[in-house]
């Protein structure tokens, strides 16, 4: 009988063990699936910090060169509107006179020295003139053509007259250069 109560026993104390034992992997199951959770939680977390982190970046990006535009191109308008100011002084300089230029020499003088300070300040803030001369190769980013005719001794695509001044802004045209081209068929 004490072998059988030892069975007995010992059959109580392995069903006790595999009891404490399967107790024991629920709890790790449980655990295991908590570190899961909160593993996929925290990478689910780090991957939204690494977007916003990029998403700030892109915009703080996208203000400074908003920012750096605004200050190169911001007064585009006001250059563009300012080029018929320049044109007007520089046709009544054109305009007048020998006789005239005697009788009003201050009068010219004023509008000669306005002239420049415009030009100065156009300087100062990155607008510049674009000059083509006559003989030039037409160049469709800074000249519009204004017509086309057949001059002798010219190549097609020479400019042969000037109309108008173009005008930059840094590196943006505000106005292209109006000009003649000329349009004799190639040889």
């Amino acid at each position: 009988m004490t072998n059988e109560r030892n069975d007995n026993f010992l059959d109580d104390i392995d069903a006790e063990l595999e009891a404490m034992a399967e107790e024991e992997q629920e709890e790790l199951d449980v655990e295991e699936d908590e570190l899961e959770r909160v593993t996929a939680e925290r990478d689910e977390f780090r991957d939204r910090f690494m977007r916003a982190l990029a998403e700030s970046e892109n915009a703080r990006k996208r203000s400074e060169r908003d920012r750096r535009e605004a200050e190169q191109y911001g007064g585009s308008k006001l250059a563009r509107d300012m080029i018929s100011v320049y044109e007007n002084m520089k046709r009544a300089i054109d305009m007048a006179t020998d006789e005239q230029r005697e009788v009003s020499a201050a009068l010219i003088e004023g509008i000669e020295l306005t002239l420049r300070e415009l030009l100065n300040v156009y300087e100062k803030h990155g607008i510049v003139r674009i000059l083509p001369e006559i003989g030039d190769r037409f160049d469709p980013k800074v000249h519009q053509s204004m017509f086309e005719a057949p001059l002798p001794d010219t190549k097609s695509g020479d400019i042969i007259q000037v109309s108008a001044e173009g005008f930059m802004l840094h590196d943006r045209l505000l106005r292209p250069a109006q000009v003649g081209v000329s349009s004799n068929p190639a040889k």
